[in-house]
C-alpha cells in the first residue's frame, strides 16, 4: 500500500501551501505539517481523517488515540477534543485528508444496502487502519484536485465509494449507527446538539435525558460510551474553549468566566488551568501575540 500512499501523499503536497485548506472538493480538505504542534483543543466536527504521512495524537475526554500513515480516525459526532501533530519533519511533513462526514449520504447508501444488525456499543470516534481498497477509493476522490473541471460531476460518486469501503470496514458499525435516527448514538447526538446550543446554562440531567429519549441511567451510560465523558465534562469543555475564544479577543477573564455560565471566577480558573495548563490571564496574553496557535490542522 505505500505505493498509493506515496502518490496520495505527493498530490496533496502539491495543492496545500498552508497547514489547513479547503479543498475545491465539496467535505474534503487536506493538511501538512513540517514540524510536530503544540495540542490545540477544539470541536471535532464529524469526520473521516486519513493520515498519509507522520502521526497525530487526539486526547478525547479520557480516551487518547494516536493514528498515523494509513490508519484512519473517524468521529461521528461533534465533540471537544485535544489534538497535536507529533510526527513532522520539514523533509518529511505530516500529510493528511478529510472528509466531512454526510449523514444524508450515508443513510441514502445504506438504503441501498443489504441491512446488517449489529449490537456494537455506541462508541462515537476511533482509530481503525485502512485497506488497499479504502485508500484506492480515496485515491480516486484526491486524483480530482488535479481535474477540477471533473469534480461537479465525479464528486459525488468517488465521496460514496469512500463511505461504502468505510462501511465494509472496521468503523462501519459506527457510521452505521449515526445515518439511523434511531440508534443510540444518534439520541445521544440529539443532547450533544442540546448542550452546543445551551453551553452557558445550567445542566439537567433530566432534561438531556429526556431530549435524546432514554432513561437518565441508560442516558449517562451510552453518553460515556459515545464520548468518553461525562455530560457535565462535555458542557465544561465547550464552556472553557469558548471562554478561550473571549479571552483571545481582549475579553476581561472574570467577565468571561461569568459570560460562559460559571459562578465563580476562581473555578474557572482552576479548570481554566487544568486544561490548557495556564491560567487565563497567561494563556490569554499567550494568544493575543498569535491567534494562529488556535487554528486546527487536520
Amino acid at each position: 500500500m505505500q505505493d498509493l500512499l506515496n502518490r496520495m501523499c505527493q498530490r496533496v503536497l502539491r495543492h496545500a501551501d498552508g497547514t489547513r485548506l479547503d479543498t475545491p472538493i465539496p467535505r474534503v480538505r487536506v493538511g501538512v505539517s513540517r514540524q510536530p504542534s503544540a495540542p490545540v483543543t477544539g470541536v471535532y466536527e464529524p469526520m473521516i481523517c486519513l493520515v498519509l504521512q507522520g502521526a497525530k495524537q487526539v486526547l478525547v475526554g479520557d480516551r487518547l488515540l494516536r493514528y498515523d500513515a494509513a490508519s484512519c480516525f473517524a468521529a461521528s459526532i461533534e465533540m471537544p477534543a485535544t489534538g497535536c501533530v507529533i510526527e513532522a519533519t520539514a523533509d518529511k511533513p505530516y500529510v493528511a485528508a478529510s472528509v466531512a462526514l454526510d449523514r444524508g449520504a450515508l443513510a441514502t447508501l445504506l438504503a441501498d444496502l443489504a441491512p446488517v444488525p449489529t449490537t456494537e456499543p455506541a462508541i462515537g470516534f476511533g482509530v481503525a487502519p485502512v485497506t488497499r481498497e479504502l485508500l484506492e477509493a480515496w485515491d480516486s476522490l484526491l486524483a480530482l484536485l488535479d481535474m477540477p473541471d471533473d469534480i461537479p460531476f465525479l464528486a459525488a460518486s468517488r465521496e460514496r465509494e469512500v463511505l461504502y469501503r468505510l462501511l465494509q470496514g472496521a468503523h462501519g458499525p459506527m457510521l452505521r449507527q449515526i445515518a439511523r435516527e434511531e440508534s443510540r448514538l444518534s439520541q445521544v447526538r440529539r443532547a450533544i446538539d442540546w448542550i452546543r446550543r445551551n453551553f452557558d446554562q445550567p445542566l439537567r440531567t433530566e432534561a438531556l435525558a429526556d431530549v435524546a429519549g432514554m432513561s437518565v441511567p441508560s442516558f449517562h451510560r451510552h453518553f460515556k460510551a459515545a464520548t468518553a465523558m461525562s455530560p457535565l465534562q462535555f458542557q465544561k469543555t465547550l464552556r472553557l474553549q469558548a471562554a478561550r475564544r473571549l479571552l483571545a479577543t481582549n475579553a476581561d477573564a472574570a467577565r468571561t468566566a461569568y459570560s460562559v455560565g460559571y459562578e465563580s471566577a476562581s473555578q474557572f480558573s482552576r479548570e481554566y488551568s487544568r486544561l490548557f495548563g495556564v491560567p487565563p490571564a497567561r494563556d490569554a496574553a499567550r494568544l493575543r501575540e498569535s491567534l494562529g496557535e488556535i487554528a486546527r490542522v487536520i
